[in-house]
C-alpha cells in the first residue's frame, strides 16, 4: 500500500509557522503541490516566497474567518495547481478562559477561529473535489485531515473554551466523514499534545520549568518537533488510509494515557 502524495496538491491552514509550516513543507519535500495559507503575510513570504515562482509551493495570504477569503483561497489553489485533493486544516489558536468572567468571550473567539474556518473551507473545498471526480469511483475524490488536540478530551478550566472548540473539531471531523463518505471524500483528524507548536514555544519562554512538567507527564518523555505530526498527516493523506475516515489519530507521546487533570495544558 503506498504512502505517497507525490502528485498531489495540498492546501494548508495554518502553514505561517509551527506545526502547520513543517506539515506544509513536509508535503512540499515529498513532491506534493502545496498552497500555504494563513493570515500572517510576512512570515509566509519568508518562508515560502522565494521558491514558488514556477515551483510546487505557494502561498496565500487573509483572514480564514471570512468567507470570500476561502473562497479566494480555493480559486488561488486551482489557478496555480488546477486542482485540490488534500485538505489540511490547521489553522488553531489557544487562548486561556475565565470561566466565571462574563465578560470573558474567548468562547465565541475560539469557535469563529479554530472551528468555523475549518467547517466552511471543508465545504467549500469538498464541492471542488467532487466536480473534478468527474465519477470515477475506483479512487478517492480526495481527503480531509483536521488537526486538533488532547484537549478535546480533558477538562481543564483555564482551556475550557479551546477544549470545547477542539471537541467540536473532533466531532465536525466525523460527521463530515459520514456525510462525504458517499463522495469518496475521507476526513479525519489528529489529535496532538506533547508536540512543540507555536503557541507551547511562546509559553516556554515565559514559564521556563513548563517544560519538565509536560515531559514529567509525558509517557515518551519529550516534547515532540513539529514535523512528527507531519508523517501521521501523511498517512491519513494518501491511499495508504483508504478504509480510514472519521478517526482521530492520536499523537502526543502517550499523554493521555496517563494524563492527569492537573497536568500542564500542552
Amino acid at each position: 500500500m503506498s504512502y505517497s502524495i507525490e502528485g498531489k496538491t495540498a492546501i494548508v491552514t495554518g502553514a505561517a509557522n509551527g506545526v502547520g509550516l513543517a506539515i506544509a513543507r513536509h508535503f512540499a519535500d515529498k513532491g506534493a503541490n502545496v498552497m500555504f495559507a494563513d493570515m500572517d503575510e510576512n512570515r509566509l513570504a519568508k518562508e515560502c516566497g522565494q521558491e514558488t515562482d514556477g515551483g510546487n509551493m505557494c502561498y496565500f495570504a487573509g483572514d480564514l474567518r471570512e468567507k470570500l477569503t476561502l473562497n479566494n483561497l480555493l480559486s488561488a489553489t486551482l489557478d496555480q495547481f488546477d486542482r485540490v485533493d488534500i485538505l489540511i486544516n490547521g489553522a488553531r489558536q489557544m487562548m486561556p478562559t475565565d470561566p466565571l468572567d462574563l465578560e470573558d468571550d474567548t468562547m465565541e473567539t475560539l469557535i469563529g477561529q479554530n472551528l468555523m474556518p475549518a467547517y466552511r473551507l471543508s465545504q467549500i473545498v469538498a464541492r471542488r473535489m467532487m466536480k473534478q471526480s468527474n465519477g470515477d469511483s475506483d479512487r478517492q475524490a480526495g481527503a480531509i485531515i483536521n488537526l486538533s488536540s488532547i484537549a478535546s478530551r480533558r477538562t481543564q478550566k483555564q482551556i475550557l473554551s479551546y477544549s470545547v472548540s477542539c471537541a467540536a473539531l473532533d466531532q465536525m471531523t466525523r460527521s463530515m466523514a459520514v456525510a462525504l463518505a458517499p463522495e469518496r471524500i475521507r476526513v479525519n483528524g489528529v489529535g496532538f499534545g506533547s508536540v512543540m507548536s507555536a503557541s507551547l514555544k511562546d509559553k516556554l519562554k515565559d514559564h521556563p520549568n513548563y517544560r519538565k512538567e509536560i515531559e514529567a507527564n509525558t509517557p515518551l518523555g519529550r516534547i515532540a518537533a513539529p514535523g512528527a505530526l507531519a508523517e501521521a498527516v501523511q498517512f491519513l493523506a494518501s491511499e495508504g488510509a483508504g478504509f480510514m475516515t472519521g478517526q482521530i489519530l492520536t499523537v502526543d507521546g502517550g499523554r493521555t494515557l496517563i494524563d492527569p487533570v492537573v497536568a500542564p495544558a500542552h
